[in-house]
């Protein structure tokens, strides 16, 4: 089980509290997580990634274990921790500032 950590407006979308448990065959990458998340709210498709090309919305980042993956291919396999569900995969809206 993987744990998915949402920003605000995803969870009111979807309607769910902070975290959400995602079922996630092995490997457990960037990509089957994401799938997993929008197979599970249809709402989401779209949100998270653009539907034609399935990349990153630009004010979106993706975490794990404290460390920006936002950049990665969707074939990088997260962490043990998160794929045992011990820390959590993050999806953080991108805060800009200066």
């Amino acid at each position: 089980m993987i744990r998915v950590v949402l920003p605000y407006h995803l969870r009111n979308l979807a309607n769910v509290g902070q975290e959400v448990v995602l079922e996630v065959q092995a490997p457990v990458t960037i990509g089957s997580v994401l799938d997993a998340l929008e197979s599970k709210y249809p709402v989401l498709k779209g949100t998270v990634r653009d539907h034609g090309r399935l990349k990153r919305r630009p004010f979106l980042r993706f975490f794990a274990c404290g460390e920006d993956i936002s950049l990665d291919p969707y074939e990088t396999a997260l962490p043990e921790v998160i794929a045992r569900g011990e820390q959590p995969f993050m999806v953080i809206g991108a805060i800009a500032g200066g």
